[in-house]
C-alpha cells in the first residue's frame, strides 16, 4: 500500500504509530545533520524529519520540490510547534523514503502567495490546481454542488440528463456548432440552456426536474463570462410564481447553511423590476447599502410613487444639466470632507471611456449646515439645499451627479454607486443580501431592428392579466419613435430574478404552455409561421397533447460559488477555466484539424 493515512490526518493521539505517507514535497529545510521536509497532499501538510543514519541516501537520492515520494516512520512530537495547521503538534521521524517520481522545477512556487501570472499559471493549470487556494475553491464548488442535490431529492426532483447536440435555433447569443460527418452540410448547435428539453420534461409528467448541467454560448468574455458555464437548471409544473419563489428562496437558504455555516433568516426582499431602474439603475441591485438614485429631471419616485421634483435643477442657465435626456443623482454618506483632489479623481473615474460621462457636479452638505458645489454659481444655497434634500442627503454627505442620455447616465450612475459602495467598504464579501427582482418587461424594442424581442426568452409567459393585451393587439409598429406608445411596451412578464449582493444568480419565468400563446409569441418577435414551425415545431406539437402549466428557473453555478468565495472571477472556481480570449492555453485550444478530417466533413474553409 502506498500510504496508510493522509498528510492531512495525523494528530497527538496518533504518537508512537508506524504510518506510510505519500505526497509531493512542498519544501526541503537541511539543518547539519538532519532534513526537514513538508510533505503535501489534498488533505494538506505534515512534517517529516530525516535524521542523521537517512542523510548518505539523501545524498545518493537528493528531493526536491514537487517530487513525488513515500516515507514509512513514526508519529512523534513535534518540538517546534506549528498550530497554524491541523497537523502542526507532530511531525514523522523517517525511517524509509523512496522517490516515485522526480519533478522538473516547477515554472512558479506551488503555494498560496504564488510569483506565476495569470497567463503563465493557466498553462501550468495542473501545478496551479495544487495550489491550496486553488483547492479550497474547487471544495466549495464540490460544497455547494452537494448541498443542492441534497435539498433537491429531499424535495423530490429528479436529476434527468439532456443533450448535448442538439438543434441551432438562435435567439439569444450565438450558437457553438457543431458540423455532423453522417449528415454532410447539417450541424449540430451546443446548447445555450436546456430549456425546450425541461419544458418537454413537463409535458412528458416529469413534474420536478433539475440539471447541473454544462451550458455553451459563443459571446464575448469578461471575469463572470466563459464560453462553456454551469447552471443548476429546475422545471416544475402546477405552480405559480409564489411556489418558485418560495421553493428557490429555500434552496439558496440551504446552501448557506451547509457552505458557509449562515443562518439566513431575513425575509428575502422583492422589488419590481421598474423600481430597480428608478432606484438603483440598474436590474440587479446590491441592497447591502442605501445610496438609492434620484432623477433631478423631471420626477423621482420615492415609496413606490412618482413624485415631481418641482423641476429643481432646470432653467438655470447651466446648459449641461439643461439640455441633458436625465440628469441623476446620489448621496454618499460622510463624503463631504473629500477634498478637491477626490472629487477630481472621481470626476475622472466617471470619465473613462467604459463609464463614458462627460464630468460630474458634485454638492458637499457641510456639517455647519451650509452647501458648496461644484456649480455654486447657477445655484443658490437654498436651492442647492433642495437638491440635496431631494437626493435624502444629510449633514456631512456627498451629493454626486451626472447628467447625459438616458441609458448611458443610469449605467454611469448604477456604476458610480458600486465603485463609492466597495471603496467606502459597503460591499462587505461576508455579508449576503437576496433580492427578488420581479415584473420584468416581456419584450424590448430593438430600433435597429425595428421589432420586439424577448427580454428573456421566447417561452416566457406574460402576467396573466396582460395576455389578453398580447392576443388582441397587433405586434407591427409604424412609426419607430411612438413604440413607448404601443400596447407591447407596458406588458410584463411573468419573470424573476434572484440577485445576491448585486449579482444575478438565478432567473426564470411561469412558461407559456398553449400552443396559440407560443405561435402569438414568435410572432410578435417577427418570426414566420415556417420559421417557428422550422426552428420549434417539436415544441409546438408538445403543446398540443396536455401540456401542463409550468415555470422554473436556473442558477448561474459557477457566479454563486464565486460570491460564495469572495471572488468576482468565475475562473477562480472552474478546474480548467478559458482565458478572456476563450482559449484553454494548457491545452492550446481552439486550434486547427487536419485535411482528412476537414475531407470527412465535407467542409472547406474560405477565408475573406
Amino acid at each position: 500500500m502506498y500510504r496508510t493515512n493522509t498528510c492531512g490526518e495525523l494528530r497527538k493521539e496518533n504518537i508512537g504509530t508506524t504510518v506510510t505517507l505519500a505526497g509531493w514535497v512542498q519544501t526541503v529545510r537541511k539543518f547539519g545533520a538532519i532534513t526537514f521536509v513538508d510533505l503535501r497532499d489534498r488533505y494538506g501538510i505534515t512534517q517529516l524529519l530525516f535524521g542523521e543514519s537517512l542523510n548518505t541516501k539523501l545524498e545518493e537520492q537528493p528531493i526536491g520540490r514537487e517530487y513525488v515520494i513515500q516515507v514509512v516512520g513514526t508519529v512523534t512530537e513535534r518540538s517546534n510547534k506549528n498550530l497554524h495547521i491541523p497537523t502542526g503538534e507532530i511531525e514523522i521521524n523517517v525511517t524509509s523514503f523512496s522517490i516515485l517520481n522526480k519533478s522538473a522545477v516547477p515554472p512558479f512556487t506551488i503555494q498560496d502567495d504564488t510569483d506565476g501570472g495569470d497567463d503563465l499559471r493557466m498553462k501550468y493549470r495542473f501545478l496551479d490546481l495544487r495550489r491550496n487556494a486553488v483547492k479550497k475553491n474547487l471544495e466549495l464548488r464540490y460544497a455547494v454542488n452537494r448541498s443542492v442535490r441534497n435539498y433537491m431529492h429531499e424535495n423530490l426532483f429528479m436529476d434527468i440528463e439532456t443533450p448535448f447536440l442538439i438543434k441551432s435555433t438562435p435567439e439569444g447569443a450565438r450558437d457553438f456548432v457543431v458540423p455532423s460527418r453522417m449528415n454532410p452540410g447539417q450541424f449540430y448547435a451546443l446548447p445555450q440552456s436546456p430549456q425546450t428539453f425541461k419544458q418537454l420534461l413537463m409535458v412528458s409528467g416529469y413534474d420536478r426536474y433539475y440539471q447541473i448541467v454544462k451550458c455553451f454560448r459563443d459571446e464575448d468574455l469578461r471575469a463572470d463570462r466563459q464560453p462553456e458555464f454551469t447552471q443548476i437548471d429546475c422545471e416544475m409544473t402546477f405552480v405559480e410564481q409564489e411556489d418558485i419563489l418560495n421553493m428557490f428562496e429555500g434552496l439558496v437558504k440551504r446552501v448557506f447553511k451547509d457552505v458557509k455555516n449562515i443562518d439566513y433568516t431575513d425575509r428575502v426582499e422583492r422589488m419590481t423590476w421598474e423600481d430597480a431602474m428608478w432606484q438603483y439603475g440598474n436590474d440587479k441591485p446590491d441592497i447591502r447599502y442605501g445610496m438609492q438614485v434620484l432623477n433631478l429631471k423631471s420626477a423621482f419616485r420615492k415609496g413606490g410613487k412618482i413624485t415631481a421634483t418641482g423641476d429643481l435643477i432646470n432653467g438655470a442657465g447651466f446648459g449641461v444639466f439643461d439640455n441633458a435626456e436625465t440628469v441623476l443623482a446620489i448621496a454618499v454618506p460622510g463624503c463631504a470632507e473629500y477634498t478637491r483632489k477626490q472629487t477630481d479623481e472621481l470626476t475622472e473615474w466617471v470619465k473613462r471611456p467604459q463609464i463614458g460621462m462627460q464630468g460630474l457636479v458634485y454638492i458637499k452638505c457641510n456639517v455647519d449646515g451650509t452647501y458648496k458645489s461644484s456649480v455654486d454659481k447657477f445655484y443658490s444655497e437654498e436651492k442647492l439645499k433642495a437638491i440635496a434634500d431631494a437626493a435624502g442627503a444629510v449633514a456631512g454627505d456627498l451629493v454626486l451627479i451626472v447628467a447625459g442620455r438616458e441609458e448611458r447616465t443610469r449605467k454611469a450612475i448604477s456604476d458610480l454607486r458600486l465603485e463609492l459602495g466597495k471603496r467606502l467598504g459597503l460591499r462587505k464579501d461576508n455579508e449576503f443580501k437576496l433580492l427578488w427582482v420581479l415584473d420584468f418587461p416581456l419584450f424590448e424594442y430593438a430600433e435597429d431592428e425595428n421589432r420586439w424581442v424577448a427580454r428573456h426568452h421566447p417561452f416566457t409567459s406574460p402576467k396573466p392579466d396582460h395576455i389578453e393585451v398580447m392576443i388582441n393587439n397587433n405586434p407591427a409598429i409604424e412609426n419607430a419613435d411612438k413604440y413607448l406608445e404601443h400596447p407591447y411596451s407596458n406588458i410584463k412578464a411573468n419573470a424573476y430574478d434572484l440577485v445576491l449582493n448585486g449579482n444575478e444568480i438565478g432567473g426564470g419565468s411561469i412558461r407559456i404552455y398553449q400552443r396559440s400563446l407560443q405561435e402569438k409569441m414568435f410572432a410578435a418577435l417577427g418570426m414566420s409561421e415556417e420559421e417557428a414551425l422550422h426552428k420549434f415545431g417539436f415544441l409546438l406539437g408538445a403543446f398540443e397533447y396536455g401540456a401542463p402549466p409550468h415555470g422554473g428557473i436556473a442558477f448561474g453555478f459557477d457566479r454563486l460559488c464565486s460570491i460564495l468565495g469572495g471572488s468576482e472571477s468565475i475562473r477562480d472556481f472552474i478546474a480548467f477555466p478559458k482565458n478572456n480570449s476563450g482559449r484553454d492555453v494548457m491545452l492550446d485550444a481552439p486550434s486547427t484539424i487536419d485535411d482528412k478530417q476537414f475531407e470527412e466533413l465535407q467542409i472547406k474553409l474560405n477565408f475573406k
